[in-house]
């Protein structure tokens, strides 16, 4: 018996269009509210959630429910998504 060894091959992606990615964040865009997009702003250039909040006139608490909320209605996790998201954005 004797066996024989092939190399594996990657999958293969299915083949997709090109679209731009700019409508999706257009798209996006609208789902937010702007003190939501505001606050994403902020969180983007690196401002912690008190420095959000002191820049908004808002406590720390409400920046914190925004960011929640921005979080549920895209399906995002992480700060680091958020910043993505917001770099696509344009904010």
């Amino acid at each position: 018996m004797s066996l024989t060894l092939t190399a594996p091959t990657a999958p293969t992606a299915p083949a997709t269009s090109a679209a731009p990615a700019a409508p999706a964040a257009e798209a996006t865009a609208s789902t937010l509210a702007p003190r939501e997009q505001e606050a994403l702003r902020h969180i983007a250039s690196g401002c912690t959630y008190l420095q959000t909040a002191r820049n908004m006139g808002l406590s720390k608490h409400t920046v914190d429910a925004y960011l929640r909320r921005i979080r549920a209605k895209l399906g995002i996790n992480t700060t680091a998504e958020m910043t993505r998201l917001a770099v696509s954005m344009g904010l």
